[in-house]
């Protein structure tokens, strides 16, 4: 049995926003910190950082409000560990009429639907945010 630890991830930010909290912590991983700074180029957070306790690194996201609303209303995990979901560059799905993104992992890397399109690259879908 395996952990979905980008799903957990997922969950973990969905979480601190439903009871408002300023900042979730989780342990670190290269794809966590990949997918969040796709999350604040785009706008959905306000920061994140790295910090080192007893020889374990966590990642702190600082998450966004606007006049006291969250500005992520729904985070919702795509690609599973028991069924991946990939899309090609034709055939990326617009998330709510373009307002929300589409992260996926690529061979360039982690990065929005709208990267992705412009380098002219398709993969895995991680997850829809709007």
């Amino acid at each position: 049995m395996s952990v979905d630890t980008i799903g957990n991830f997922l969950t973990v930010i969905r979480n601190g926003l439903m009871v408002g909290k300023r900042s979730v912590t989780i342990q670190h991983s290269n794809i966590k910190e990949e997918i969040t700074k796709v999350l604040k180029e785009e706008g959905f957070v306000k920061d994140f950082k790295t910090t080192q306790k007893d020889n374990k690194t966590f990642l702190t996201v600082s998450l966004k409000y606007v006049s006291g609303e969250a500005v992520i209303h729904e985070i919702t995990r795509i690609s599973t560990p028991g069924r991946r979901h990939f899309e090609r560059l034709n055939s990326i799905t617009p998330v709510i009429g373009d307002l929300g993104i589409s992260i996926l992992t690529t061979s360039r890397g982690v990065l929005s639907h709208r990267d992705a399109k412009r380098l002219s690259v398709g993969g895995e879908v991680i997850c829809h945010v709007w």
